[in-house]
């Protein structure tokens, strides 16, 4: 009589078990009409971006019209038809960028991996290279990327802006600057990376770099015609 009783009770035990378990994955079940799709979107162009309806709805808790219709058409592609929806755009605070503003979500200049999946498709092919207030320094994104595995955020952060030229023409862009660990110093400390004082060529090309590099290699001797002047 005990061992029916243990076994009615097991088995009562066991049904609860079952019936909670599955009780609390229908409960968790991703549901479409009120999160949206659950498989990613994904744009080819202008570059490959993904966007997850599920991070942004069941996750954070937004609804369906924090974003449509005011900021996207709930018609798959039709934003990106209008060729509207650039990076610049969204740092005017249109598009993504109504909320990824760097107060109510991280900046659209930061943690870049997060919706392009293919960072080094983005990173520049040629180096950059500054003539202000030295002529010349050259960057190349490809050594810090491929070549040592940085993330754009490493540096996109407060370190550097997201945009071109934007260091040159702030006037605090200098070596005394990067000595202070600011810019280019934030890692070429001396134990990071060399620092900033060592290893002078392998930024500064100087002028004569600057005109090989442009292609213009008798630009130098052109403007030295007197040749009694002397160095």
């Amino acid at each position: 009589m005990m061992q029916k009783k243990i076994k009615t009770i097991g088995a009562v035990l066991l049904a609860g078990s079952f019936f909670l378990a599955t009780h609390s994955i229908a409960a968790t079940a991703y549901d479409e009409g009120t999160y949206g799709p659950e498989a990613p979107i994904t744009w080819d162009k202008p570059t490959k971006v993904t966007f997850s309806h599920k991070v942004h709805t069941m996750d954070s808790g937004l609804a369906c019209d924090a974003c449509h219709d005011g900021l996207f058409t709930m018609e798959s592609g039709a934003i990106l038809a209008t060729g509207k929806m650039t990076m610049a755009a969204m740092a005017e605070g249109k598009f993504c960028g109504s909320c990824h503003d760097g107060n109510t979500a991280f900046a659209t200049n930061t943690k870049c991996a997060s919706c392009h999946k293919d960072v080094k498709e983005l990173t520049p092919k040629d180096p950059i290279v500054w003539t202000n207030p030295a002529k010349a320094v050259v960057f190349y994104h490809k050594a810090h990327t491929e070549g040592l595995g940085l993330e754009c955020d490493a540096c996109h952060d407060s370190t550097f802006a997201m945009q071109k030229g934007a260091a040159g023409k702030a006037g605090n862009f200098t070596m005394q600057a990067l000595y202070e660990g600011k810019y280019c110093g934030k890692c070429h400390d001396g134990s990071t990376a060399f620092a900033s004082n060592t290893r002078c060529n392998t930024c500064h090309i100087g002028v004569k770099g600057y005109n090989r590099m442009m292609g213009n290699d008798g630009a130098h001797g052109a403007t030295h015609k007197d040749t009694k002047a002397g160095h």
